[in-house]
């Protein structure tokens, strides 16, 4: 919960810079964009660790992990030969976990915690 707290605190200081943009370093929106990505993943990577889950929900939590890190890659080096292949990267792993949640898999009990709320169920007839 620190970490989740820090990443919270993060991304305070850069709508901080939006409003004030003077008062900071030259560049410092690459590293103020790209911190609460890289630390909100890192904390759901640590807190899904002390959760145990199963193997497929694990899988799943790192592919959202790599998404948010590659947005941070891409946050944190814009002007790199590679900014737009780190987006499109993040992109297809938001949409594949994005996907993956609509079609219930893996086949566990939503994470109370990760605010997905149960599906509804349809009947046939």
């Amino acid at each position: 919960m620190i970490l989740g707290v820090l990443s919270l605190l993060s991304v305070g200081v850069l709508l901080a810079w939006n409003i004030f943009p003077a008062r900071f370093p030259e560049r410092a929106h690459d590293f103020l964009g790209a911190f609460p990505l890289a630390m909100i993943a890192f904390a759901y990577l640590v807190y899904q660790s002390a959760h145990r889950p199963p193997f497929r929900e694990l899988l799943k939590a790192i592919a959202l992990v790599a998404a948010f890190v590659f947005w941070a890659a891409n946050q944190l080096w814009p002007d790199s030969p590679h900014a737009i292949l780190l987006n499109d990267i993040a992109i297809s792993l938001f949409v594949l976990d994005v996907f993956l949640v609509m079609i219930g898999w893996p086949a566990t009990s939503p994470a109370e915690s990760f605010a997905e709320a149960s599906r509804p169920t349809f009947r046939k007839g």
